[in-house]
């Protein structure tokens, strides 16, 4: 099976390349050869290698920059995957897509469920939606199209939380982070071992004409702020050895640290669909966290 993967050099990318089945010939050409920013390159690219799956995890993911930079985040976020779908329909390999809790508003107290009505309010969200509704218009067909929403997603390599945090925490003496946003954080890991196994699943869906759900959830189990997940992390550094001394985390209320962006307040995301389906063991998010620094640090020394 031919799979190409768009955004090989992301955390998630490089997650989805490590733990690639053995039967798979997975193709990882960087933003040198396929840039989603281009979308008639990228029609072209697909068309001409013709994989039977894409699996696109690039995305503009600067939430506050994406406030003012609207074409550069509304061309890689709704055009390129709006492009991957053109492509697909006209060769009839299969989209896996990934979106985001940022879909939502976040009004709510109780997991959003992947039914729902989506209501962004951040221009991130919003670019992320359009991409949603582009690609569903075009791949109506059962079971050519996935998308995977998640929630914070992090991971000890590249540009996110938990990579920020750990170095923060174990460089000063105190720091402050925000406790009224929630939501369920999700490791790379975590996340790329229920991309693989919805391919597979998906595809014996579709040798035995069953319908597999065109939109899923997932996220590791359990909720938390950034608070929650900042002190988790001070407490995983000196477990693992990647800190030596914690510093004093101090939680704030997000009006005490403005961004140009708005926040969802809770972005829980209800998984339980995508779990039943593919019956994995979906790990607590401290746990999931700890195993992903612990393995980083083994294999580092």
């Amino acid at each position: 099976m031919k799979i190409l993967l768009i955004g090989s050099s992301g955390q998630l990318g490089k997650e989805i390349i490590k733990s690639s089945p053995k039967n798979i010939n997975l193709l990882t050409p960087n933003r040198t050869f396929l840039d989603l920013s281009r979308p008639k390159e990228c029609i072209n690219f697909i068309k001409n290698i013709s994989p039977d799956w894409v699996i696109n995890s690039g995305a503009y993911t600067n939430v506050d920059k994406a406030e003012s930079d609207t074409e550069n985040a509304l061309k890689v976020n709704a055009k390129g995957p709006e492009a991957i779908a053109k492509a697909i329909s006209l060769t009839g390999g299969k989209l896996l897509h990934i979106s985001t809790d940022y879909v939502f508003d976040g009004k709510q107290n109780t997991p959003y469920k992947s039914s729902q009505k989506i209501s962004p309010i951040n221009f991130y969200g919003f670019s992320k939606g359009e991409g949603e509704s582009l690609i569903q218009n075009l791949l109506p067909a059962n079971n050519q199209l996935c998308i995977i929403r998640t929630s914070w997603l992090m991971s000890p390599f590249g540009n996110n939380f938990a990579t920020k945090m750990i170095k923060l925490i174990g460089d000063r003496k105190e720091i402050k982070v925000v406790y009224d946003q929630v939501s369920s954080p999700t490791t790379v890991a975590s996340l790329a071992n229920v991309i693989w196994k919805t391919i597979e699943l998906n595809n014996e869906y579709t040798k035995t004409k069953r319908i597999f759900p065109k939109i899923n959830h997932f996220s590791n189990s359990g909720i938390a702020s950034w608070y929650d997940v900042a002190v988790a992390l001070g407490d995983i550094g000196i477990k693992t050895g990647l800190i030596r001394k914690a510093a004093n985390i101090i939680p704030i209320e997000s009006d005490e640290y403005p961004t140009e962006a708005l926040r969802p307040k809770y972005s829980v995301l209800d998984s339980s669909q995508i779990i039943k389906i593919t019956n994995i063991n979906n790990y607590h998010w401290r746990e999931a966290l700890f195993n992903t620094f612990e393995n980083f640090r083994s294999q580092n020394i």
